[in-house]
């Protein structure tokens, strides 16, 4: 029998997608751009509490919003009317963001001049845990009607976020959801994980969220 070569197409993939998001990285160091990859499941409100932190910040820093969808421009559009610079990615179907669709969205978009970029990646929380954006920071929300056992069912996206966002705070009175339980099963996972319980809505814990942020833009532009 003739002998074979089997290739590992997945991690050559990943070895690969981690080079580019490394070279993403530095280049947006020395532009002094910040970029987060923010990601979560549908629904549970990206794009609202994307709205919340622009107002806080937008005053402060110079913003720009790059929406990853498989389709629709309905996300950019919402964004675009807080007055900060927004583009729309689609995947063709894909059902995430890697190193080389971010770095065509920064070229397109362009991001020299701004200080905080955020990637709203794609609405799943298994793909877009898998692949290095390039991002500078990774953060995910978890909305309060999902459940408390989503670090138990998808523990790969809460080991590699180093900011969850717990949204959605004023639905407890109707959802069943130990706060002290989702912050038990998150560190387990990830002890250096930073938690904030947010609203997006009534905008209680903005402020503690937008502090984080901020603190790590100025770290990022030392």
């Amino acid at each position: 029998m003739d002998e074979f070569k089997v290739i590992e197409i997945k991690r050559s993939v990943f070895e690969n997608n981690d080079k580019e998001a490394d070279r993403v990285r530095a280049e947006l160091k020395k532009e002094k751009t910040f970029l987060l990859n923010l990601m979560s499941s549908p629904g549970s409100g990206k794009t609202t509490t994307l709205k919340a932190t622009i107002a806080q910040l937008k005053d402060e820093f110079k913003i720009g919003v790059m929406e990853a969808d498989i389709d629709s421009d309905v996300d950019a559009k919402v964004i675009a009317d807080t007055g900060v610079k927004s583009i729309q990615l689609h995947t063709g179907g894909m059902c995430h963001l890697d190193a080389g669709m971010t770095e065509q969205g920064i070229k397109e978009f362009g991001t020299a001049d701004l200080d905080l970029v955020v990637l709203e990646n794609v609405g799943n929380l298994v793909c877009p845990a898998e692949f290095d954006t390039g991002a500078s920071k990774n953060a995910m929300i978890l909305s309060v009607p999902e459940g408390d056992d989503k670090p138990l069912k998808y523990p790969l996206m809460f080991s590699i976020c180093d900011v969850v966002l717990i949204n959605k705070i004023d639905t407890k009175s109707v959802f069943d959801f130990d706060d002290n339980a989702v912050v038990e099963r998150i560190h387990k996972l990830n002890p250096d994980c930073e938690i904030y319980f947010i609203s997006a809505k009534t905008g209680e814990g903005i402020d503690n969220w937008c502090s984080w942020l901020r603190k790590e833009i100025k770290e990022w532009n030392k």
